[in-house]
């Protein structure tokens, strides 16, 4: 009798064992699952703050995409659209997006695409890479656009100069979540190339290599140059758009999967 007893209690403890083993491992599957699908949330929340932002700067709600930034006092806040310099503050950052004209006659029309989007392990950060062609157009009096007379069409309309241009342009984007919520952090806008409508972007790229050196933000009302505000600091390292002249590169370079944030856009 005390040999059947004993041996009860051992199957007895073994399939009390192996449930337990089972348990956890089913633990561990459902935290993965959970893992795998906040990271897929992150990433969707993170493509919609970047298109939310392309189509409030399409329509010049720039003042709407401020809320969007890190919040003020933020470390580590950067911006770069030109080689002119770069920004590292909440105030010189968002000064970009404040007080944008809706000038008469001027389109923007910016679609991104190829999003390569990745969210750190540690759920605190994302990069992600995005390619942009888009349009833009406007007029400008005829004596403002003396000083740029490469970028105007021949033509007049409403007694104005017209520049009308394809434009492509990269974007590399450093996200961090606060409170809950994502937000820009890191944001560089690359220009790849640009053309006026009448002529191809081989022949507009090799005089247009100078200006992404200048700080020209926007033309505004009645196409008047308005320039960026003055930079924190200098630019790293400088980049210019296609040129028949130039071999094209990896830059910026895709995000891969990673544990944490390393500043790879720099």
């Amino acid at each position: 009798m005390s040999d059947v007893s004993t041996s009860s209690t051992t199957v007895d403890e073994v399939s009390v064992a192996e449930l337990a083993a089972e348990v956890a491992d089913l633990r561990e599957q459902l935290a993965a699952a959970q893992r795998l699908a906040q990271r897929a949330e992150d990433r969707g929340q993170v493509e919609n703050l970047f298109n939310r932002y392309m189509y409030l700067h399409n329509a010049f709600e720039d003042e709407q995409i401020i809320p969007l930034w890190v919040k003020e006092g933020t470390e580590g806040i950067r911006a770069r659209y030109t080689n002119a310099g770069q920004y590292t503050t909440w105030e010189s950052v968002t000064r970009y997006h404040r007080d944008r004209p809706h000038p008469e006659g001027k389109l923007i029309l910016h679609a991104t695409t190829t999003p390569v989007i990745e969210v750190a392990a540690d759920g605190r950060t994302a990069k992600g890479v995005w390619l942009m062609a888009g349009t833009e157009s406007g007029l400008t009096d005829p004596k403002v656009a003396e000083a740029f007379p490469d970028m105007y069409s021949p033509d007049e309309v409403l007694g104005k100069k017209v520049w009308a241009h394809w434009v492509w342009c990269k974007y590399a984007i450093d996200f961090l979540k606060q409170d809950g919520e994502w937000k820009f952090w890191k944001f560089r806008c690359y220009e790849l190339a640009r053309a006026p409508f009448e002529e191809n972007w081989v022949s507009f790229g090799l005089k247009n290599q100078g200006a992404f050196d200048l700080d020209l933000m926007y033309f505004g009302d009645d196409g008047k140059p308005v320039f960026m505000p003055p930079a924190d600091e200098p630019v790293p390292s400088t980049n210019h758009p296609y040129s028949p002249q130039t071999v094209q590169k990896l830059e910026p370079a895709p995000p891969v999967p990673h544990e944490t944030f390393t500043d790879t856009y720099a």
